[in-house]
């Protein structure tokens, strides 16, 4: 089971407009509380390399604690939650400090307070 804040890799299968598809990495974003649960589905933000500078987007640079190779782009504007038995692998983790970016712009596109 992966931990909040995980770089995984992600089997999604055919994409359907301009959602995520294929092989593809993402943030696990879902609460470790939930995950310690061993849950059957987590909650996931999309990673891309495709650095468009938008609002929703956190910008996360490569390291060796995450497991990128290049800058990416987390697209919490494409939040999802997916089974996780389409966890391929494991990079890295993002770390407290971009995991908390990064769920700030998901409630910020969600209107939570």
């Amino acid at each position: 089971m992966p931990n909040s804040g995980d770089v995984v890799d992600l089997d999604l299968g055919m994409p359907e407009g301009r959602e995520a598809g294929f092989r593809h990495p993402a943030i696990v974003v879902t609460a470790q509380r939930i995950l310690d649960a061993l849950p059957a589905v987590v909650q996931v933000v999309p990673l891309t390399t495709t650095i468009r500078q938008f609002h929703s987007e956190v910008v996360i640079g490569p390291d060796a604690d995450n497991g990128l190779t290049s800058a990416s782009a987390a697209q919490c504007q494409h939040i999802r939650a997916v089974s996780v038995h389409r966890i391929v692998s494991v990079r890295g983790n993002v770390g407290a400090t971009v995991l908390l970016q990064v769920r700030e712009t998901v409630g910020v596109i969600l209107d939570l307070p």
